[in-house]
């Protein structure tokens, strides 16, 4: 009796900590901290549905080693405290496996040291931000390319223009200032020094002081490092007070949601991207995309297609892992993706190297509205 009484409590003990692990039988538990209302909503939208096109078919052919993926996703605004709260919450309360697809710098920076006390694996931020790379952290993998690797290939290609007076427009806080560094960074490389710098608060539009500011010191370029909201507030307002630079933006500010924004103001507008081109069919993981995304009645976009290479990768580290998940044997199996190829977009981790991509291309809003390459 005692002997079986023992039993019980151990089988007990080992399948409470299976579920503190987010892991049961039937499911693996994920979590995400998006924004889905404020300024930057869109952005997290756009994450949240491009995950959940793969994660809901994987679903209905019988999970991932007999597991279905549940997706948990809490709202933050985009801002830190709120997103801090939400990890937390997710890990402590909602007991979930990893952490995955959240949107932002500022925010994944405030969830950074909780998630890494608790060794819990942060797996395909939509951020390009240095703080996610160096110094290295074994429980962060990343998807994307780096804003460090999207500015040099903005830099590269206005400078082979011979378009050397360049500016910087940036979000005052830790994405703004990772996407200054990278400037600054592919400038020195040059031996180019920065035209201006002026900045906008995050979650604001107020941007009549970096209009004035950039007006004075009349660059041929601007890189823009913020969100939507804001990015098309400031290059609405540097044109009608009769500025016309070359406006570019790195990829975080939301390609589509921009273009709405915009409007007609939006011809010529340029965009650097980390994922394939979501148009462009000949691309395995781009097709199988773009028929799930249909099905789903949306419209083709980088941020919805970035959610989902980013779920695919996550699928496919939790697919090595085996039948036995653990946090340990995911992160080896993700170690294990050297490369992985989602389709066209390939991947690569190692024991000391956890950024996945490097791929960065270039589009423009064109006279259509449409983005092309």
């Amino acid at each position: 009796m005692v002997r079986g009484l023992m039993s019980f409590f151990a089988l007990a003990l080992s399948a409470g900590v299976a579920l503190a692990q987010g892991v049961t039988d039937t499911q693996v538990v994920l979590g995400q901290s998006v924004a889905l209302s404020g300024p930057a909503q869109e952005l997290g939208k756009d994450m949240q549905l491009g995950a959940s096109l793969y994660f809901n078919q994987v679903n209905a052919r019988g999970g991932v080693n007999g597991r279905k993926i549940v997706l948990k996703t809490l709202d933050d605004g985009y801002e830190p405290p709120r997103a801090a709260e939400n990890t937390r919450k997710l890990i402590n309360d909602e007991k979930v496996f990893a952490l995955f697809g959240y949107v932002g710098t500022p925010t994944s920076q405030a969830s950074l040291p909780i998630f890494t006390e608790a060794k819990v694996p942060f797996v395909g931020a939509f951020t390009g931000a240095e703080l996610l790379r160096n110094p290295f952290n074994r429980y962060i993998f990343n998807v994307r390319a780096s804003y460090w690797d999207e500015t040099e290939a903005i830099v590269q290609h206005l400078t082979a223009m011979s378009v050397t007076k360049i500016a910087v427009f940036y979000q005052n806080d830790a994405y703004g200032m990772a996407g200054l560094t990278g400037v600054e960074r592919a400038l020195k490389k040059r031996n180019l020094a920065m035209a201006g710098k002026a900045t906008v608060e995050r979650n604001t539009v107020d941007v009549a002081k970096a209009v004035a500011e950039l007006r004075q010191a009349a660059p041929e370029a601007i890189i823009m490092i913020s969100a939507y909201k804001s990015c098309a507030a400031f290059i609405k307002e540097m044109k009608q007070a009769g500025s016309n630079p070359y406006f570019w933006n790195v990829s975080f500010v939301g390609s589509k949601a921009l273009a709405s924004e915009l409007g007609v103001v939006g011809r010529g507008v340029q965009i650097s991207q980390v994922v394939p081109f979501p148009w462009d069919g000949s691309i395995p993981v781009v097709k199988e995309y773009r028929a799930l995304i249909a099905e789903a009645k949306g419209e083709p976009g980088f941020g919805t297609l970035e959610g989902y290479i980013a779920a695919k990768v996550m699928v496919e580290g939790i697919r090595r892992a085996g039948k036995n998940l653990t946090r340990e044997s995911f992160i080896k199996a993700m170690e294990s993706l050297a490369p992985y190829d989602a389709g066209g977009f390939k991947v690569a981790y190692g024991p000391d190297d956890h950024n996945g991509s490097t791929f960065v291309d270039l589009t423009i809003i064109s006279r259509s509205l449409k983005f092309v390459r």
